[in-house]
């Protein structure tokens, strides 16, 4: 018989176009805490969890954070980031791929760094359905990206073998993730990394967007 594949599927950049909504939030909740850091530095930890945002965050100001302070920016970051997820729309043909894959019969589920809170609502505007998706979220595993732990939650609530699935996201923090979770890497440009990047750090395949890849969904073993 066939091994049947699945997708564990990252969320901002991948399908929904909200990476630099969450780049300008974070932007913001720095700005409030007198913390100036350039946007472009920003925008290359999107994917990464909070809480290694802010450490890396440390490193390259030489500030002294404190659990406080982490806290607040992290609550700083969600509350400027909900006033707009309105505008984090869904990325060209996200839905059409998530329709196919489930006609096709094809297992899919999606994985953020996110918390509920932020995410939620790009959920909900992507279509999604809490009582058969599998959605799993940084409040529901101990370590985030670049650590396998969402992906493997999201194969485990999919009840599928992690080796037989392809995780599908926009940053490197998904593709290392992706390897040290032992599954197969989909790399999409739709959240500003370029092609050698996400192929370095492991993704075997690059697509634009989500409906480039529907377009060759052949190429990652989509079979109806």
């Amino acid at each position: 018989m066939r091994q049947q594949t699945s997708f564990l599927f990252d969320l901002d950049g991948t399908l929904v176009d909200s990476v630099y909504h969450h780049v300008m939030a974070w932007r913001e909740a720095l700005d409030a805490e007198g913390i100036e850091l350039s946007v472009w530095r920003i925008h290359r930890k999107i994917g990464m969890s909070g809480g290694l945002f802010t450490n890396m965050l440390l490193r390259e100001t030489g500030l002294d954070i404190s659990d406080e302070r982490v806290e607040r920016l992290r609550r700083r970051h969600a509350e400027a980031y909900n006033r707009h997820s309105e505008q984090s729309v869904p990325l060209p043909g996200a839905r059409e791929l998530l329709a196919w894959l489930t006609e096709a019969g094809i297992p899919w589920a999606i994985a953020t760094s996110g918390r509920m809170e932020t995410a939620r609502p790009v959920l909900e505007n992507l279509g999604v359905d809490f009582d058969k998706v599998p959605v799993v979220t940084r409040d529901q595993v101990k370590y985030a990206k670049p650590d396998p732990d969402l992906f493997l939650a999201a194969a485990e609530k999919l009840g599928v073998p992690i080796e037989r699935a392809h995780v599908v996201g926009d940053s490197v923090w998904d593709m290392l993730a992706a390897q040290r979770a032992r599954a197969l890497g989909v790399g999409f440009l739709s959240g500003g990394y370029g092609q050698d990047e996400l192929e370095r750090a492991g993704a075997y395949r690059v697509f634009e967007d989500p409906a480039d890849m529907l377009l060759h969904i052949d190429e990652v073993g989509g079979r109806r």
